[in-house]
This record gives C-alpha cells, structure tokens and sequence, in this order.
C-alpha cells in the first residue's frame, strides 16, 4: 500500500511561490513604471509657451507652439522643429538647471 501525494497539495504548492512571484514583480517593476508614466503624461499635459524643456534625443528648445499630438520647440535664431509631445523628456526650470553649479552656491 503505497501512499501518493495528493493532487490539491501538489496543487496549492505550486500556486503559492507563483502567487509571491507575481507579487513581487508588481511591487518592483510594474508599479514603479505606472507611477513614471502617469508623472510624465502630466508633464506633457501641464506643457504651455516658452517652457524649456529637454527632448528625449538631447535637443534643448523652447516651446513655441502647440498641438494635440506635437510641438514646436525654438531651438535656436530662426531654427524651429516640431517634435511629438511624447518626445519630451522633461521640463527644465532655467537654462543652469541642467549644469551642476561648481560651489554649490547660488550667487
């Protein structure tokens, strides 16, 4: 009379680990990513004129015009692009924000 494993526990003993598995991959990489992507649709939403902003590609302008899928960034004297609004990397504050300031100290 040899005794085998019931299914139900074999069963629950795979399920648990997999349910912690999907657990964790939630809290490390997917949550993270959900909040990044709502922050940046709201970049882009809060988007206005003369915004200086940075394009995923490096490109520093200021925006000069907008539309629903694209804008138009000044970067230079009579040099303007239109580029797609999910371009845009960030919003910088000033022209020194992107350099780090060597004392630390402001003036």
């Amino acid at each position: 009379m040899a005794d085998t494993p019931a299914t139900p526990s074999m069963f629950g003993g795979l399920i648990v680990p997999l349910l912690m598995l999907m657990l964790i991959w939630y809290v490390i990489v997917l949550r993270p990513q959900t909040k990044e992507r709502k922050a940046h649709q709201a970049l882009l939403a809060g988007l206005k004129k003369h915004d200086e902003v940075v394009t995923m590609g490096g490109l520093i302008g200021t925006v000069v015009n907008l539309k629903p899928q694209t804008v138009t960034l000044r970067v230079d004297e009579n040099v303007r692009i239109e580029v797609e609004r999910t371009a845009i990397a960030r919003v910088l504050k000033d022209r020194g924000e992107s350099q780090p300031s060597a004392g630390g100290q402001g003036r």
